[in-house]
Order: structure tokens, then sequence, then C-alpha cells
């Protein structure tokens, strides 16, 4: 019997290492698609552990790359476990694993980004929002390149309970920079408080698992990288569109140096800005004179409530685009210099 905490409870038979499996197959990190592989089986070993009991679970690994991951996870004991890798180059050492493994393992090939996980689970997993998450789990070591576009496209789903969380409130346990996680995670007033992590805050608990070191990995990053776990809230923060939310906070943040007045000028139509902006404030009871950074999770809910308010009563109100304004701006009269001001200070996610 597995002592306590640990993850063995499936027993792969014997296998080429990672490393040898690297070798075979002749397989190398490409810089252009920030791919660093993470050979140790006691780092992967503890990744998976972030995500819990797995034994009979259903298991989508994004970017499996040669299967150190791969292996952890199916030493857990899961019933199921979906590959899904962009990169041809690894399918034949993870048909190894799948060979070792009857039954448990299906093999996609294909970009996660475009990738419908709608039926990718069987139906009698779904579970109803309010209840306990369902028994599946994505777990992934994130190429750098695409783990922030992800997990926007992972929010929205949540958002809007499609995706991988149709079936519920599926959790997530995936690697960022250092960072990138950090931000996710960070509380108002902190220097990496962001739109990423008001985006990711308000729709779910967010957990900064443990840090691993740059060097773990093969070729070495030159970052570290944390393990950061996501579960989706039964209730949202803010009760209001995914688009509406985002594109009030990327407002917000617009101007990350300045007063959150600033950014937030920038929800309106040069004609009858500041006004509207006092009026927003003033009903949402927020400080002019705080930085973006600085905001509490339930200013940026009356933000929101307030915005949507007021778009209500202006249907033109929400396509309105302050680049697009600046823009047409400046092809209009290339000689003037009185633009409204540039956005070298926004904001990065």
């Amino acid at each position: 019997m597995a002592a306590p905490g640990k993850v063995a409870a499936f027993c792969l038979p014997p296998l080429p290492t990672v490393r040898e499996i690297i070798k075979l197959f002749r397989l190398k990190a490409q810089k252009q698609l920030s791919q660093n592989f993470l050979l140790d089986l006691r780092l992967t070993d503890k990744i998976v552990r972030q995500a819990g009991d797995l034994k009979n679970a259903h298991v989508c690994e994004v970017g499996p790359g040669p299967g150190g991951i791969t292996r952890s996870i199916l030493s857990g004991g899961v019933e199921q476990l979906l590959l899904i890798e962009k990169d041809a180059r690894f399918i034949p050492g993870l048909q190894m694993l799948s060979e070792a493994a009857p039954g448990k393992v299906q093999i996609v090939h294909g970009d996660i980004l475009t990738y419908r996980m709608e039926k990718a689970f069987p139906k009698h997993l779904k579970r109803n929002w309010e209840d306990e998450p369902p028994n599946i789990h994505i777990i992934g070591n994130l190429p750098f390149s695409v783990s922030t576009p992800l997990i926007i496209k992972w929010l929205e789903n949540v958002s809007k309970k499609n995706g991988p969380f149709i079936y519920g409130r599926t959790q997530m346990t995936l690697t960022f920079q250092k960072e990138v996680a950090e931000r996710l995670t960070a509380n108002p007033g902190g220097k990496q408080r962001s739109r990423l992590s008001i985006m990711s805050q308000h729709l779910c608990t967010v957990e900064n698992c443990f840090v691993i070191p740059g060097q773990a990995f093969v070729p070495k990053p030159e970052v570290d990288v944390a393990v950061v776990r996501f579960t989706p809230l039964v209730q949202p923060k803010i009760e209001q569109p995914f688009e509406l939310v985002e594109k009030v906070v990327r407002s917000v943040f617009q101007f990350r140096r300045k007063y959150c007045f600033r950014g937030i000028e920038t929800l309106f139509p040069e004609s009858g800005r500041l006004k509207r902006t006092e009026q927003l404030m003033m009903t949402a009871n927020v400080d002019p004179t705080l930085r973006s950074f600085q905001l509490s999770m339930s200013q940026f809910r009356s933000l929101c409530n307030t915005y949507r308010k007021m778009c209500d009563e202006d249907p033109n109100l929400f396509a309105y685009n302050y680049r697009e304004e600046l823009k047409q701006k400046k092809n209009s009269s290339l000689k003037s210099t009185s633009w409204p001001e540039q956005t070298e200070e926004e904001d990065q996610l």
C-alpha cells in the first residue's frame, strides 16, 4: 500500500529513462517554441501531487514532450490520460508510454489553443457547477510562449462554463515563468499586481504551489518556473460577462504608474470623457487617486457593475475602442503633436 502523499498507485513496466528517450529519438528542445524538458522524476512527481488524488481520475496533459510528467501521472493510478502534443517529434516516445499502460492513454497530435475539449471526457463525469469539482484534471509543463494566452483562454472558458469546464469546476495544475505566477497570485498593492491577477482571481482560487529552479530543466531557461493550481470558484467575484470585465481591467491598468482615473478615462469617447469618468468613479465609490495595482477586487467589481449600467443606458458605449480612436487621430493629422498620451507604461500580461 502506498504511503500517504506518494504518487505510486500504478506501476509502469521497465522503460527507458526520459533522458534515454530523448537520446533514442534524437529530441532537441526548440528555442523558438520555448521548450524545456524536466528530467527529474522526483520533481515531476511533486508537480503531479499538487493536483491531488488522481486515482481513477481522467487527466488531460498539455504538451507532454518526452513524457516525464506523463510517467508521474500514470503512476498516480489514473483511469484515462489524454495527451495533447503539438510537436510530432515527441509522438513515438509517447506511444511507448501508451503501450506500457494499455487502454489508459489517448494521444492527440494537435494544438491545445485550438483543440476543443467539450467532448474530451465521458459525459458521466459531469457535475453541477455548485458541486465538488469533477474527477477531471488538466496538468501541464507549458511552453512559456503559450502559457499566458492559454490561461486567458481557459479563464474565459471558466466564465462561460464551456470548453474543459462544461464538466464542472475542472481543476488545473500548470507551470509558468515565476514572474507570471507571481502576477497570477499577486495581492492588492503588490508590485506584480496586474490584469492577470484580477482576471484569474475573480474566477478561480489561485495557489502558487512551489518554485522549480531553472537549472532543473534541459536546456536551462533564464528564469525559474512556478507550479500554479487553479480551482474555479462556484461564484465569480465579478458577476459580469468576461469581455466586459476584461475591458474594464485592461483600461484600469492602461497607465500603471498613473492614477487609476487616467486609465478609466479610456473607456469613454473623447466627447464627454471627463464627465463620464467622474460619474463612473463617483458611483462606484473608487478613489480616483489610487494606482491601478492598489485597487481591491471589490473596487473592480464596483467599477464593472457601474460600467455595465452605463453601457445598458448607452448601447454604443461598449463598442468604443480607445486605441482605434488613437489610430484614427494619428492618421488624420500626422503633423499634430497633441495626441492623447501614449501607452508606453501600459501593464503587460
